[in-house]
């Protein structure tokens, strides 16, 4: 059996527990308490969630993008392919120990994707982000938790309340999309939603590239 092997730990701003970087083999993992955040092997919804998002937004020239949280850089890879040479994407990321790993024990995961030139890695609060830039996203990715709660933190649960998903509405322009990564569906959350005036689809996306493993949750809420 091959054996587990802690690689680094990480405070998470405002939570308790702290993350862990586990390697099995070529395997990583980020675990918070007993909770599993991401796999290394598991790739295939955070890859669609980009896909996905490009195709709701068509054909946008120059397209702009936010992202909430790095992690292994799945959800970032495959918005470069997905949204093209003339994007800008702009990438937040709460955890400064984490872009340290994408630099470090994680680089091969990554590519290269943080020295692309379309990209802008900020570390901090992607709501603050949220919340200064009205009418200036086509497209905002968030995979900052396992679904529509702060899981990592509290206050990540401001993001998917009424009032954060107005300010994330005011943040897109018209046409713009809000894109949320969860483990699970959330049936409150699909209301909030369209009570804040999106156009709302929910997409069962398996964990897998191939198809297999888990089945998450991508809602794609399209502000018309």
């Amino acid at each position: 059996m091959i054996p587990r092997e802690l690689i680094a730990t990480a405070h998470v701003p405002g939570g308790d527990a702290p993350l862990r970087l586990i390697r099995r083999g070529s395997e990583y993992s980020i675990m918070l308490g007993a909770n599993e955040l991401m796999n290394s092997r598991l790739s295939g919804s955070e890859e669609a969630m980009s896909t996905l998002a490009r195709a709701q937004i068509g054909n946008v020239v120059a397209p702009r993008i936010l992202i909430g949280g790095l992690g292994m850089g799945f959800t970032l890879r495959a918005a470069l392919a997905a949204f093209g040479s003339d994007a800008a994407i702009e990438v937040a990321e709460l955890v400064p120990e984490i872009v340290d790993w994408a630099r470090g024990p994680m680089a091969h995961l990554h590519e290269g994707t943080l020295d692309d030139p379309r990209v802008q890695m900020h570390v901090g609060d992607v709501g603050a982000i949220i919340r200064a830039g009205a009418g200036h996203y086509d497209a905002i990715l968030l995979d900052v938790d396992n679904g529509p709660d702060g899981l990592s933190r509290e206050g990540n649960d401001a993001l998917y309340t009424a009032t954060g998903l107005q300010q994330a509405w005011a943040a897109l322009k018209p046409g713009g999309v809000l894109a949320v990564w969860s483990s699970g569906p959330d049936a409150a959350f699909t209301r909030r939603l369209q009570k804040t005036g999106f156009s709302v689809a929910e997409e069962i996306v398996r964990a897998r590239r191939t198809g297999g493993g888990a089945r998450h949750t991508i809602w794609l809420a399209r502000r018309p």
